[in-house]
């Protein structure tokens, strides 16, 4: 019989909402990664300003942040990307030099699974604030395998 109360929630502690993680390093947005990220859409080349969805290319850099913490347990293989959207107080350019800062926005339990909201905040490194990427991941838990034969 396993030592643990079934009826209590496993998986993430919404108390973890708030967390900010450090920033990224530095990342340019240069020419060639635009124009590879445009042909990939189907948009023109040589465009000085960033389709609106390349910020995923440094959410996806903070994301790894998250990712790696240990003491969240979380399991890529057990992760879906539940919803995304950007907002932008300006474009990316090329030759811009930004940072992305992941925060932790909420986390809900729900039928077995976490619910992770997170904000990553791209900045330049000069401090002018660019966008927010969000982004909702649905995360399920390992199952409890405690007290079962393997």
């Amino acid at each position: 019989m396993p030592d643990h109360d079934a009826t209590v929630p496993r998986g993430l502690s919404p108390a973890v909402a708030g967390r900010t993680y450090p920033p990224t390093s530095p990342y340019t947005v240069s020419a060639a990664k635009v124009d590879e990220f445009a042909l990939v859409l189907g948009h023109d080349t040589g465009q000085e300003v960033a389709p609106p969805t390349f910020a995923i290319v440094l959410a996806a850099r903070a994301w790894e942040s998250m990712f790696a913490d240990a003491e969240l347990g979380l399991a890529l293989e057990r992760i879906v990307h539940g919803d995304q959207k950007f907002t932008f107080t300006r474009p990316l350019r090329v030759g811009d030099e930004v940072t992305a800062t992941l925060t932790i926005d909420r986390v809900l339990q729900r039928a077995g699974t976490d619910m992770i909201t997170s904000s990553v905040a791209i900045t330049t490194t000069d401090g002018e604030p660019v966008g927010t990427a969000t982004a909702t991941f649905v995360h399920t838990p390992p199952p409890n395998l405690e007290g079962v034969d393997q």
